[in-house]
């Protein structure tokens, strides 16, 4: 489907009268820049307990205020585009638009107000420019990116629209992320698939996959031999994107897919429960994991930065476990901890 991509820069102090004129026009939709929200926002960072920060937050100072929008590509869509085309001219705001504007667009819009607002301003009001644009170039694009990947000795990610030749030995999980969180090539992935390897006793144990995204570590730890997996997440979507990638792998049989809360209402113990979360859902995690082992069972986290590998390390120990061992690949780490019942 086709869309209309608008985009106006202009002043932080311009942002809201220009807001007020694009939900006069209905326009209920859209994204706003003001590097004064970033500021504020980098400002109380200390204040969030966050793992990781975007490096382009970072740059806000350099950000320009703006409002970006979509309208559909379709009639009534170039209308509402030629509605905004007569307030500016060239890219830039006219200067009087609210006296020059045809007379019985502005009554619909009851936006003259809002323009007067604009136009009292001694500096440019707004430079506004637009491209058609398809869904499929940010929907589809991204998969150009997404190759085959040997995430340890014996297991390979490649996407499903990929051609890949195994070689001996090699088990390849084939891969559709969809709508879901994980493509199965950050660090943290092959952490996991690395102490699965070593710790899983093959056709003894079951598993609990919390927090199973598109499904990758619930089919790696079917293809290593684990008799029983219980993958649960709170995004329905992952919940289908799963239930596909299990499907498309063969591995139905060993693998069930739940909808939930951590292991909340999970009726499940496993030898092994692996959780790829974040530093702090690792740590909550851990106070309930205990129920859901069976024995000396294995408790394997990542998602987490190696500056709170400590902190999190020190909360699974006081929950009961030992901590076996810490892998670590660039600034993540992934702990392996037994449960000492």
């Amino acid at each position: 489907m086709k869309y209309i991509e608008v985009k106006i820069k202009t002043s932080q102090e311009n942002l809201d009268p220009l807001t007020c004129i694009l939900m006069d026009m209905g326009i209920a939709g859209f994204a706003v820049e003001d590097p004064q929200d970033f500021q504020a926002l980098m400002e109380k960072k200390n204040s969030y307990d966050w793992d990781y920060i975007d490096e382009s937050l970072m740059n806000y100072e350099s950000m320009e205020a703006g409002i970006t929008f979509y309208l559909d590509d379709t009639e009534d869509g170039r209308e509402t585009l030629n509605q905004l085309e007569v307030l500016w001219k060239d890219g830039l705001m006219v200067q009087g638009a609210s006296r020059n504007a045809d007379s019985s667009i502005l009554d619909e819009l009851d936006g003259a107000q809002n323009l007067e607002k604009l136009e009292s301003r001694p500096v440019p009001a707004a430079k506004m420019s637009w491209a058609v644009v398809d869904d499929s170039d940010w929907r589809d694009n991204w998969k150009e990116y997404f190759k085959p990947a040997k995430l340890t000795d014996r297991i390979v990610i490649k996407p499903s629209w990929e051609d890949y030749t195994a070689e001996q030995d090699e088990l390849v999980i084939e891969i559709d992320p969809g709508m879901a969180f994980g493509t199965g090539t950050h660090p943290t992935t092959s952490l996991c698939i690395k102490l699965l390897e070593k710790y899983l006793e093959a056709d003894q144990d079951s598993i609990i996959d919390v927090g199973c995204g598109s499904g990758i570590l619930s089919i790696a730890a079917a293809l290593l031999g684990a008799k029983d997996i219980a993958a649960v997440d709170i995004d329905p979507i992952a919940v289908e994107v799963t239930k596909e990638n299990v499907e498309l792998n063969g591995v139905s049989s060993k693998v069930r897919v739940y909808e939930g809360d951590l292991t909340k209402g999970l009726n499940e113990k496993a030898e092994i429960v692996v959780a790829n979360l974040m530093a702090d859902l690792v740590m909550m995690l851990s106070k309930d994991v205990a129920a859901h082992l069976t024995g000396k069972a294995v408790y394997i986290s990542s998602g987490i930065l190696i500056e709170k590998k400590q902190i999190v390390a020190e909360a699974i120990e006081a929950c009961g476990f030992r901590i076996l061992e810490i892998l670590e690949e660039g600034e993540w780490c992934a702990i392996a901890a037994r449960y000492l019942s």
